[in-house]
């Protein structure tokens, strides 16, 4: 697949880039991306949530009346679960959602992923470019030029770039990744995929 490169302010230049069949060619399999995707949402979970047991809530241990001869249920301390204010049985404990997927599924998912976005033609090839500066309106400039300021976007660096990255941070649709750590999520999240030119490799490298 042959795609042209586009420069910063939006016109096509006169150069194309041929994609890898292996990486944006293949048959799109989608219960890999399913799992791929959720594996990443689960590592993202803090789970830090945290309820009390009874040996933790506070109050005293004493047996509340004698166990034999009131005619009334046996009971122990007032941190029964049974009580109000007393512990909860079975309650959240910090965890970690985080499961495993195999190197296969997720080399997988993400050549479909990446595929998925080529069929739609939903991938933009940038020449590339630098800021010379942080600046937002400058990223928000380049955005327009493609009519994609409203849209949620991913461009994809070969190596990292800090202007290019402070300028991107403070705008929620947008994100700016290293091709070496562009995943599933971040492809198919996306409305759009821009890769500058030099990322391709890597990106074909690595996958």
């Amino acid at each position: 697949m042959k795609l042209v490169v586009h420069k910063i302010t939006g016109k096509e230049t006169s150069k194309q880039v041929e994609l890898s069949k292996d990486v944006f060619g293949v048959e799109p399999n989608e219960h890999a991306i399913y799992l791929d995707v959720k594996q990443y949402l689960a590592a993202q979970r803090t789970g830090t949530h945290k309820t009390k047991g009874r040996s933790e809530v506070k109050g005293s241990r004493r047996k509340l009346r004698k166990q034999k001869g009131s005619g009334a249920a046996r009971v122990g301390d007032i941190k029964n679960p049974l009580f109000r204010g007393g512990g909860r049985v079975f309650g959240p404990q910090p965890r970690d959602y985080d499961f495993k997927v195999n190197k296969k599924v997720k080399r997988l998912a993400r050549k479909s992923a990446l595929s998925h976005k080529a069929k739609s033609k939903s991938i933009i090839i940038l020449e590339d470019f630098t800021l010379e500066n942080p600046n937002t309106k400058s990223y928000c400039d380049f955005l327009s030029n493609f009519n994609l300021l409203d849209d949620k976007t991913v461009l994809v660096l070969a190596e990292s770039n800090k202007n290019i990255l402070l300028s991107s941070r403070n705008l929620k649709k947008s994100r700016v990744v290293v091709a070496s750590e562009l995943n599933t999520h971040d492809v198919m999240n996306a409305n759009k995929l821009m890769m500058m030119q030099s990322s391709i490799k890597e990106i074909e490298k690595n996958f």
